[in-house]
């Protein structure tokens, strides 16, 4: 049986590591689930959620020109269409239509600019006005230490 992408199959657990885990397919074929390819939340730890001899229902997300499987438990299970993750566009919200008088940014989120925070150029004569402060005393402590600048010789 051929293995073609987007096809659903069992398969038994075989192999565990830290960044996935192997299954076998039938016909002795083996796939590789990702450990981002386990579950829809953040996976720490393949072992805390499968075991080897696990059998699992993986779909097959692609197939390399040198044989490596690429297998997903997480596309394998079948979401309501309530869950699905692209939201619906609201309408007048985009492109500066409603928003509530704030500047959209590139995710189309409303943007507020941060009250009394100090702009660019603020910091910047901040930091020069530190970074002149500490080279000076740096100057004034090592002057002396390098016997040079009047420092009598005998």
């Amino acid at each position: 049986m051929a293995i073609e992408v987007g096809t659903k199959l069992e398969g038994k657990v075989t192999g565990i590591t830290h960044f996935g885990a192997f299954v076998d397919l039938s016909g002795g074929v083996t796939g590789l689930v990702h450990i981002s390819e386990i579950a829809d939340n953040y996976v720490k730890d393949v072992n805390d959620h499968l075991k080897i001899n696990d059998v699992v229902t993986v779909k097959v997300i692609n197939v390399d020109k040198d044989g490596k499987i690429g297998l997903s438990i997480k596309q394998a299970v079948d979401k309501p269409a309530s869950e699905s993750r692209s939201r619906p566009e609201r309408s007048g919200e985009r492109f500066g239509g409603g928003g509530g008088g704030y500047n959209r940014d590139r995710g189309g989120r409303p943007f507020k600019p941060a009250a009394n925070k100090p702009s660019f150029e603020d910091k910047m004569l901040r930091f020069l006005k530190d970074s002149e402060e500490r080279i000076s005393s740096l100057k004034k402590n090592t002057e002396g230490k390098r016997g040079g600048r009047g420092a009598k010789r005998m």
